[in-house]
């Protein structure tokens, strides 16, 4: 019988293009470190700082169209899709005809790439203008009602990522539709039912309009994170996970481990997973690669010849 394979979804294509990009060529040329069922599916991120984006904030200046294409072609070229993390939930109609955030859907309008969306508005316009991207619904929209899941399910999208929250649910999970359609984010460092997290989402949006409105302005004139908006003067994001690192998340009851990977979800339906570390540390990128996709006992050697790699390439530098 053919291995059941767990395909995961990773943080960064942008910032950690490298690092990235060194992992995926450890996966494709050293296959014997690897867990049998685990499967590198696409690279999430947004080149910065598209207004589009969401779930939270990149900043630094615009990328040109050379740096673009570069890494488009780099991780296309290999066959692996990128997903855009355009999950900005509080867009307005004047955003959507955004140059740079336009720019990048044509730049990767080529059939493999995909794109996450959280607003409606942005997700009409992209169908579109762009039907050729592969559309996911995003965890921003926080669907813990089991019926709504069922209803996001039945939509016309590739992929839905559940909220966290539900990881653990098996009495839901048992019972919804189009499994093989549904992520599941598996090393959440947020706390379980964390009464902010929506809010949070909104108030990344503001912040990302705003960061970008200052760029086009302001290009030389550091950004103020914490005063973005109207109504969010002087509010900083207080997020009670704050620093939170792997082995926190080890402790949420959101966590789902590799083994359960393996002997729950597979066996279940699942094998769509998400890895989140988009804006973290190398250090808690590679934990958590090393924890989901190495075989236990070829992880100190996988992880010693990683930052053998690493440092080789110039990404790191050790001693």
């Amino acid at each position: 019988m053919e291995q059941k394979k767990a395909r995961f979804h990773m943080p960064g294509f942008t910032i950690n293009a490298q690092f990235n990009l060194v992992f995926l060529n450890m996966y494709r040329n050293m296959p014997q470190f690897f867990r049998e069922e685990a499967e590198i599916a696409s690279f999430y991120d947004a080149f910065s700082p598209a207004v589009w984006n969401g779930g939270r904030t990149i900043g630094g200046y615009s990328c040109d169209e050379a740096t673009i294409r570069n890494i488009l072609a780099a991780f296309n070229d290999l066959g692996m899709p990128l997903r855009f993390t355009f999950t900005n939930p509080v867009l307005k109609e004047e955003h959507l005809k955004d140059e740079y955030c336009n720019m990048i859907m044509r730049l990767a309008n080529n059939g493999l790439n995909e794109v996450i969306v959280a607003s409606p508005l942005l997700e009409a316009y992209i169908r579109e203008k762009y039907p050729k991207y592969k559309i996911t619904s995003s965890t921003c929209k926080r669907l813990t009602d089991p019926e709504l899941v069922r209803q996001e399910l039945e939509k016309d999208y590739h992929v839905v990522v559940l909220d966290y929250d539900l990881n653990n649910h098996f009495d839901v999970l048992e019972q919804l539709p189009h499994k093989e359609k549904c992520e599941l984010l598996i090393n959440s460092c947020c706390a379980p039912r964390c009464p902010f997290r929506s809010e949070e989402y909104r108030l990344v949006g503001l912040q990302q309009i705003a960061y970008n409105e200052h760029m086009k302005k302001h290009p030389d004139k550091p950004f103020n994170m914490s005063d973005y908006s109207a109504d969010t003067v002087k509010k900083n994001i207080k997020c009670p996970s704050k620093g939170n690192n792997i082995f926190d998340s080890m402790k949420c009851s959101h966590h789902i481990s590799p083994d359960a990977i393996r002997e729950k979800y597979l066996p279940m339906g699942y094998h769509q997973f998400k890895i989140e570390g988009r804006t973290a540390s190398k250090l808690f990128l590679l934990e958590n690669y090393m924890y989901y996709l190495m075989k236990p006992e070829c992880r100190d050697e996988a992880r010693f010849l990683f930052l053998h790699n690493l440092e080789r390439n110039g990404l790191i530098k050790i001693g």
